[in-house]
């Protein structure tokens, strides 16, 4: 959804006029310096007349240019038009080359796109400018209003709108039944309690009322929408999802219709799932093809001259929505044992004398590329723990099944951070899957790479706790 929709219709029709008129300009300009001449003739108009039609629509449907407020601000304005005239060059040139035809020279094109686009910037920018002098210096205010409830939402709600709201707008203050929970900046703009807002709406000519509370304050509501309306009063809901389900929420819009999620999910998004799994594609082909004929060859060959058996370890681990996968490993410990469930300790008398180097430099879990390649797990993700972990811990900590909503990755978030190796010890456990979640939550392709460079810093240096 648009991020601003409403302008008014006047400027729909005058702005683009004048972008046409400083377009018109900036042909004329061109002509005289590429041309020689202020003869305006043969296909030149033409080229005009389609140049301004492209503009006229790509503008009006690409860019948020018909505003003159402060909704828009002046770096905002600028990346609008900078895309849109990109958009415009882009569709022009691949019109030039798809229907080869005959256009001005290279270097009038780039004369007239850098005088247009110099002409437009600078005139939306001046008449921006004059718009809000006059709203500013000459012109009575707008509506004066208010914000009733200064919770989370009101005062997110109250940082937009002074920072982005239409100029004359003027806020009054915040009504509140808890004023010893506003911050100690905003105390200041606090005008009483909620049984205090209608007669200073009445008394202050407050022209807006900004319900910004829960929405379970539904007689509230009524009673305040009654009050707006016998006195001529505009009365804006600005739900409080945050305090209607007393949890963070995130909103996201499906057209114009609101969708809630308690949990922030990026990973949930098809476009972020595609980015993250054509990187794990490459990465993992880059490493098996580059790294493997050398480095794994000397460790197998290692691993078979320290201990007898099988150089590769295959163990099920519960993947993506707890569904089993064969997880590879290289072999640091004794075939005889018989304990595959049990989690590795410090001193394990199990592990052996190659496999305590590969686990201090986690070149044990190279082979895990391969169950990247598959699908299997991501380079970066929760790490898979074993079934028993898994049966064990679900029963205790009530957030640890969250951690599986994702594909497992090789490294994670709370590896890098310090929370691997034993979990015996209380609030282990409890820490990695709070940084399981963080990484859930907060998953950017920035910090996935982040994630890896401190891996490959902590295989340099060794780990602590990697036994």
């Amino acid at each position: 959804m648009e991020r601003y929709r409403h302008y008014t219709d006047t400027s729909r029709l005058i702005l683009p006029l004048v972008d046409v008129l400083l377009i018109f300009g900036a042909f004329r300009l061109a002509g005289l310096q590429q041309l020689g001449s202020w003869h305006f003739g043969g296909y030149y108009p033409f080229f005009f007349v389609i140049f301004a039609l492209l503009w006229w629509i790509l503008s009006g449907q690409f860019a948020n240019l018909y505003r003159t407020d402060r909704l828009i601000t002046y770096p905002e304005k600028l990346l609008y038009l900078m895309r849109t005239f990109l958009l415009h060059a882009g569709v022009v040139l691949l019109v030039i080359v798809a229907l080869k035809l005959y256009w001005p020279p290279a270097r009038y094109l780039f004369a007239v796109y850098s005088f247009a686009v110099t002409a437009v910037v600078a005139g939306r920018f001046l008449m921006t400018f004059v718009y809000r002098t006059y709203h500013r210096h000459l012109a009575r205010p707008h509506s004066r209003f208010v914000i009733v409830g200064a919770g989370a939402s009101g005062r997110e709600l109250y940082r937009f709108l002074e920072s982005h709201d239409p100029i004359a707008n003027q806020f009054m203050g915040f009504f509140t039944d808890a004023p010893d929970k506003v911050p100690a900046e905003l105390q200041a703009t606090v005008r009483g309690r909620l049984a205090e807002l209608k007669a200073y709406c009445l008394q202050e000519q407050i022209d807006a009322i900004y319900f910004a509370m829960p929405l379970d304050r539904r007689q509230l509501i009524e009673d305040l929408s009654r009050f707006a309306d016998e006195h001529f009063l505009s009365f804006r809901i600005v739900p409080d999802f945050r305090g209607t389900v007393r949890k963070d929420v995130n909103v996201y819009f499906y057209d114009h219709l609101p969708i809630l999620t308690i949990r922030h999910e990026p990973l949930g998004m098809g476009a972020n799932l595609a980015v993250k799994r054509a990187f794990d594609v490459l990465f993992s082909l880059a490493v098996i093809v580059l790294v493997f004929p050398l480095v794994l060859t000397v460790l197998a060959l290692l691993i078979k001259l320290d201990s007898p058996g099988p150089v590769f370890f295959k163990q099920l681990r519960p993947g993506k929505r707890n569904q089993l996968f064969p997880c590879f490993k290289l072999r640091t410990m004794r075939t005889d044992h018989g304990r595959t469930e049990l989690q590795a300790t410090k001193g394990d008398a199990r592990i052996t004398r190659v496999g305590k180097y590969l686990r201090k430099y986690n070149l044990d879990e190279l082979p895990q590329f391969f169950n990247v390649l598959l699908g299997h797990m991501s380079v970066v993700g929760p790490r898979p723990n074993m079934i028993s972990q898994l049966e064990e811990y679900s029963k205790h900590i009530r957030t640890y099944q969250m951690r599986h909503a994702v594909t497992p990755g090789i490294t994670g978030y709370a590896q890098v951070n310090g929370f691997r190796g034993e979990t015996r010890e209380a609030g282990t456990m409890e820490k990695r899957v709070e940084y399981d979640l963080k990484y859930m939550e907060n998953w950017s392709f920035g910090l996935d790479m982040k994630i890896i460079w401190l891996t490959l810093w902590n295989m340099v240096r060794g780990e602590k706790n990697a036994y």
